[in-house]
């Protein structure tokens, strides 16, 4: 199983299909189970940190009209412009962020954090210079976080949403601490649709006190996906 798959994604997983919205997992095979999703709006669909794949055009399609793109994170700009294109929309990113605008082959617009994108806020996760740089959507009911919580290999025990490995020393609790998601969708594996919220508060209360025990579980894999997503 590779840390990241490239090239072709001709079989998608279709995960966090609701009324709301959809995602889908590109590379089902890849262990970091990169999630793009498509967020139904009252302005229309916005796409959020989308890879391509086969179908998703059409899967896209049945949510509405594409309003635009945004991307939450400076490691997910991914195929972001040749969905604008294709969609003849722009990249919106999140003001802040810098070293993403330059390489996209697309028109940019800018969205302040406290910014509203089709009724969701843009939220402040963390941010590390220019390394790291996080950021959410947030509509009151659907929390949509791109890194810090996610997939399976991030999660030790119960927890149905793990903070990522590099994050649990330090867990996003001044950007995502006090919400009460309905549910949660994550950049990296299917996101949680039931007690979404109480998820949420045992990931961030815990990660620190459960590194040790996710360093043995997941250390050599999280740092193998790390190296994958520095070297793209």
């Amino acid at each position: 199983m590779p840390a990241k798959a490239t090239g072709p994604a001709p079989d998608p997983a279709v995960v966090d299909r609701a009324a709301d919205g959809v995602g889908w997992i590109a590379h089902p095979e890849e262990t970091m189970k990169r999630a793009g999703h498509a967020l139904a709006t009252p302005d229309g669909v916005w796409l959020v940190d989308p890879l391509d794949a086969a179908g998703v055009r059409e899967l896209i399609a049945d949510y509405g009209e594409v309003a635009g793109v945004v991307v939450l994170s400076n490691h997910h700009a991914c195929d972001a412009d040749a969905f604008a294109r294709r969609h003849d929309v722009t990249v919106t990113l999140p003001e802040p962020m810098t070293g993403v605008a330059e390489g996209l082959d697309a028109p940019v617009e800018r969205v302040a954090v406290g910014g509203a994108l089709g009724g969701y806020e843009l939220l402040a996760v963390a941010r590390t210079g220019s390394v790291w740089q996080e950021y959410a959507l947030y509509d009151g009911a659907t929390l949509v976080v791109p890194e810090s919580v996610g997939a399976d290999y991030q999660c030790v025990g119960e927890e149905r949403l793990g903070v990522m490995l590099l994050r649990r020393l330090t867990p996003p609790r001044d950007g995502l601490g006090g919400l009460a998601p309905e549910r949660v969708r994550c950049g990296h594996g299917p996101g949680v649709d039931e007690d979404a919220a109480a998820a949420l508060e045992e990931a961030l209360a815990n990660a620190r006190r459960r590194f040790p025990r996710a360093l043995a579980a997941h250390g050599r894999k999280q740092a193998g996906t790390v190296l994958a997503a520095l070297r793209s």
